[in-house]
């Protein structure tokens, strides 16, 4: 049984006081370091173009960008322009809106150079000068690390060096200056504190932007306001009434074109360090004392610090680890993960995890919050699912004792929105009940997503608002947590890898794994 959830597609005239103005780009260029490779093309260029659509660029912005690639300004232009075409996020492939490009195109230029020589920098430092010489203030810049991990530190200390990027204090002359950080940053805790002195010693922390696009998405940002605006969830929002939340993201395709980056990485690095944590500290964070970038911060920091550690010999008790076969997705037969290209016959790399995590907080303690992420399964899903307890005592003595228990799942993708399931009493004679859901859907209510994650975080970038973007102590903190997990599974060879087919949820064995905490897997 599915109730659905109708809301208004527009805001009504008596409410129109509480509507929010879009808020507009500060007057910046963004330089943008790898203008030639995959996330440039696939994101950021089409973010830019859509926010130039919807007239939230400012008319001083500028874009340039870099790359190792021989390129004249008109030929960038096509890249820009074929990017923005070909994108499917949020507009139809193949459409254009040519009155926004005729605006977009002429801010747009090019810079070819070697990232790891001083000269590149120089040029760098010449196109800015002739692009803010035509205009009559000084504009902030905005330098986006589109590039390898490895390049991240030197990129830095050249920008810092240069002066095409300086620390900005009061005295500056220049509004602003950003500096955007792609994940991974660092691989553990010793090469995330490195880079972070690095960034330290160049930039003030309020001028770095460690980006996660999954902070961008439209519910992982509502859930803050499920949680705290609402008065009636915040109540039960604790140990007294949840018994467990469940946090997936669930991919069914490979490694794909990723193979090198993932034998090093594996699923623990590439999901959890950063996407997963993220998720779990907005659901079991303090309400922060305002929604502001350190306020919010501040409390995400203290559900990572509270996260109880576990020793290796603990390690049975606090996670379980899968690598795919070969398998079936949607009636297709796909090869496990030892058989796709540039993959070690005999890999022990993980490619799928479930994680069970403790917060030693008063909110939350002796609720285990269980994680998981795998490659290749059965459907395309990130969900985040709070569990309640049973009622201490049920008065029907006829009913079915197998009761579906009260959840509240929270959608993060493809499908975004949030349901509530509970139980009610089927009409005729006699008590028999069956379970119901309450079904909120962002695309049924509002339509398409107005913005995509990119376009957000970016916004979010040039305007000066950090609180969707992760603070230095917290990547710290989070190394914390899953360094000694990669470390224990270093040490021990993983037994019967691969354990579970491709097009399915994951190993067997997890599901021993969550039933020892009276739980089972749910299947979003």
């Amino acid at each position: 049984m599915t109730v659905s959830v109708e809301v208004p597609a527009t805001v009504p005239d008596d409410a129109s006081a509480l509507a929010q103005p879009l808020k507009r780009g500060d007057a910046c260029t963004v330089v943008i370091f790898g203008a030639a490779g995959d996330l440039a093309k696939r994101k950021l260029f089409p973010a830019l173009f859509h926010l130039q659509c919807d007239g939230l660029l400012h008319g001083d912005f500028a874009l340039v960008g870099v790359a190792r690639e021989p390129m004249t300004d008109d030929a960038f232009r096509q890249l820009v322009y074929e990017s923005a075409r070909d994108a499917d996020d949020p507009s139809p492939a193949g459409e254009i809106d040519d009155e926004a490009w005729a605006r977009f195109a002429p801010r747009l230029s090019y810079v070819q150079g070697d990232l790891t020589a001083s000269d590149t920098y120089a040029a760098i430092g010449r196109r800015l000068g002739d692009i803010e010489a035509a205009r009559e203030h000084s504009d902030g810049r905005l330098f986006y690390l589109a590039i390898p991990p490895s390049l991240y530190a030197g990129t830095i200390t050249h920008l810092e060096q240069s002066d095409v990027a300086e620390r900005v204090n009061r005295r500056s002359a220049r509004p602003w200056v950003r500096v955007v950080v792609e994940k991974p940053f660092g691989r553990d805790l010793g090469s995330a504190k490195a880079l972070n002195r690095a960034v330290r010693k160049a930039f003030a922390e309020h001028q770095v932007y460690r980006i996660d696009h999954y902070l961008g998405k439209e519910t992982v940002q509502n859930l803050m306001v499920f949680r705290f605006a609402n008065s009636i969830f915040e109540p039960v929002w604790n140990r007294h009434h949840i018994h467990h939340v469940q946090i997936t993201a669930a991919e069914t395709v490979g490694v794909e074109h990723r193979a090198g980056y993932y034998e090093d990485a594996g699923v623990v690095r590439d999901m959890f360090q950063n996407h997963l944590l993220q998720l779990m500290c907005l659901t079991a964070m303090e309400p922060p004392v305002a929604f502001q970038a350190d306020a919010v911060r501040d409390e995400k920091t203290k559900v990572l610090r509270a996260i109880r550690r576990f020793s290796a010999a603990e390690m049975h008790d606090y996670s379980v680890r899968g690598q795919y076969g070969p398998g079936v997705i949607k009636g297709t037969a796909v090869p496990g993960y030892r058989q796709e290209p540039d993959v070690a016959p005999d890999s022990d790399t993980p490619t799928w995890a479930a994680l069970r995590f403790l917060v030693d907080n008063w909110r939350w303690e002796g609720v285990p919050f269980f994680l998981r992420s795998g490659k290749r399964m059965e459907r395309r899903v990130t969900e985040i699912a709070v569990q309640f307890r049973e009622p201490p005592h049920l008065m029907f003595q006829d009913h079915d004792k197998t009761m579906t228990p009260n959840v509240i799942a929270i959608r993060v993708q493809p499908d975004e929105g949030i349901s509530l399931s509970f139980d009610i009493k089927v009409p005729g004679v006699g008590v028999r009940m069956t379970a119901a859901k309450m079904d909120f859907s962002y695309g049924e209510a509002f339509g398409a997503a107005a913005h995509s994650a990119y376009e957000t975080l970016l916004l979010d970038c040039m305007v000066g608002d950090a609180t969707l973007f992760t603070r230095g102590d917290a990547v710290e903190a989070a190394w914390e947590v899953v360094d000694p997990v990669i470390e224990a599974w270093d040490d021990k060879d993983p037994e019967h890898f691969p354990n579970y087919a491709a097009g399915s949820w994951g190993p067997a064995i997890a599901d021993e794994f969550i039933a020892r905490d009276g739980a089972r897997w749910r299947q979003p």
